[in-house]
């Protein structure tokens, strides 16, 4: 009889890694960096005015309220398609985005692409996926965010994430710096590595994550003072703490969400950027492999 090893199946009580939530003063550049540029798609039934816009990443969001640019401490890694797209489609608005912060370098494995306001995001080669890496085979999806923070905090966060949020979290050695690595779902992770350049300067950005025990963290963090906005479905925290001495060690706003949130596995619209009306494919719209 074949025996399996089933903990290999488990997760933690992450479930999702929903949005990320960055204020930008300008929605023409947004529009042609994320829907031309990368090839995403704003969402087409809700924040469809001008004071708000949600770009489609496979099931995930960014969010993109206007005001002033905010910048995340780090940088999102996506699942973009192919790098010869992906070139090609950057090339094209190039010329709209000039006397911007926006460029890309190709590196061996990814597109580091940077949006107008500075924003950093990995633009993953799918031919260069690791065999064992989580969004291996994925076309379309947010894989990971990582976060900047100070040396001595890798350690801690990864605590922080286990004990108060149930959280499955490894920790090691990357490239001579330590990371904190919290799996969110099947394909997707929290990295949180250790560099002396970390910025202690928070602009309030946050992003959202959806969990599966959701009164037991909230229980923990209340008790500690941590919970805040309380509201149906969802609350929020910021601050990462060192569970043992109290010691502050990041600061980032996550929005929790319950499975019962009404907006949990919205199915979300993803289109084909390859389709076009010059030659225009029938039942070529939508976007495959996306997560």
């Amino acid at each position: 009889m074949e025996h399996f090893d089933y903990a290999r199946e488990d997760t933690g009580n992450l479930v999702l890694l929903e949005h990320v939530n960055l204020t930008i003063p300008d929605q023409r550049l947004a529009t042609a960096f994320y829907v031309s540029g990368l090839g995403l798609t704003r969402d087409p039934y809700l924040m469809t005015g001008v004071n708000n816009m949600w770009i489609n990443v496979g099931r995930s969001q960014i969010h993109l309220p206007h005001g002033d640019a905010q910048r995340l401490r780090g940088r999102v890694g996506l699942a973009v398609g192919t790098r010869q797209s992906l070139v090609e489609r950057l090339c094209a608005v190039r010329s709209v985005l000039e006397e911007t912060s926006f460029g890309w370098t190709e590196r061996a494995d990814r597109i580091e692409v940077t949006c107008p306001w500075g924003n950093r995001y990995d633009c993953l080669d799918p031919d260069a996926y690791a065999v064992d890496a989580p969004w291996s085979g994925i076309d379309l999806g947010m894989a990971y965010v990582q976060l900047d923070v100070p040396i001595d905090c890798a350690g801690p966060i990864a605590t922080f994430y286990r004990e108060m949020l149930d959280a499955s979290v490894e920790v090691g050695d990357h490239n001579g710096s330590q990371q904190a690595v919290i799996a969110v779902g099947t394909h997707q992770q929290l990295i949180y590595a250790e560099t002396p350049d970390a910025s202690p300067d928070y602009d309030g950005h946050h992003l959202q994550i959806y969990v599966a025990r959701f009164s037991e963290p909230y229980a923990r963090l209340a008790a500690r003072g941590l919970a805040y906005s309380e509201e149906p479905h969802q609350y929020r925290f910021a601050d990462l703490i060192d569970l043992a001495s109290g010691a502050h060690c990041f600061r980032l706003e996550h929005e929790v969400r319950s499975l019962r949130h009404p907006l949990y596995a919205r199915p979300l619209v993803n289109r084909n950027p390859e389709q076009s009306n010059r030659d225009y494919r029938m039942g070529g719209d939508v976007r495959s492999g996306a997560f």
